[in-house]
């Protein structure tokens, strides 16, 4: 197994950092995705029921079905990738952006209004402050999702980890078939702890100390 990782160390790295940037990237874009329908829909009873329905019935899409539907009308590579681990993670962080941002008491939002503050700037300086550690929750949940998920965008042809698992079951009972899985799902969760702390680290800058749990 050293011997397999110290011979392709460069290639091993090298993917390990594009699927590090795949998750990171499509986690970003999802976050800012799901808020800003979150606060489109949040007021709205039935648009939250909407919105809890698609995040539901999101996740029992089979991921690797998706990454084969997008293939036809989006062709191989990055794109395929990108639109999938951005749709699941989307979907943990819509509904706790939901959760946390209606779980704000009316009391608080009606005493910015009456000092003056406009609805915009309660939004940005009350409401999604109060709400972040829950979205914030969802991220991490969405994280540690979307890493695993990441791997099947090597189907399209995409980047990351996941050439490795799909070489390696390609070849099963070949010569170093079971180094190139074991690599790249070692490689996977040691990712996925890394992405935890970091956004562990996230949390501890831009959660306010008051609300901090």
């Amino acid at each position: 197994m050293w011997e397999y990782f110290t011979q392709r160390s460069d290639q091993i790295l090298f993917a390990s950092w594009q699927h590090f940037s795949l998750v990171g990237q499509s986690l970003l874009l999802a976050t800012l995705i799901a808020v800003v329908i979150a606060v489109l829909s949040y007021r709205s009873s039935a648009l939250t029921a909407a919105a809890n329905s698609v995040s539901a019935i999101g996740l029992t899409i089979p991921s690797f079905a998706l990454v084969g539907l997008l293939i036809a009308p989006v062709g191989f590579g990055v794109i395929p990738a990108v639109i999938v681990v951005t749709f699941y993670a989307a979907l943990p962080i819509l509904r706790n952006a939901l959760v946390g941002l209606a779980g704000i008491p009316g009391d608080v939002v009606e005493s910015a209004r009456g000092i003056g503050m406009s609805r915009l700037r309660t939004l940005l300086t009350v409401e999604l402050p109060m709400a972040w550690p829950v979205i914030l929750a969802g991220v991490r949940v969405s994280g540690q999702m979307v890493m695993g998920i990441a791997t099947i965008a090597a189907y399209s042809l995409g980047p990351g980890l996941g050439a490795f698992i799909f070489s390696g079951l390609d070849r099963l009972g070949g010569a170093n078939s079971l180094e190139s899985v074991v690599i790249g799902v070692l490689g996977v969760i040691i990712l996925a702890f890394i992405l935890d702390l970091l956004l562990v680290a996230v949390g501890r800058l831009t959660i306010p100390r008051g609300i901090r749990v």
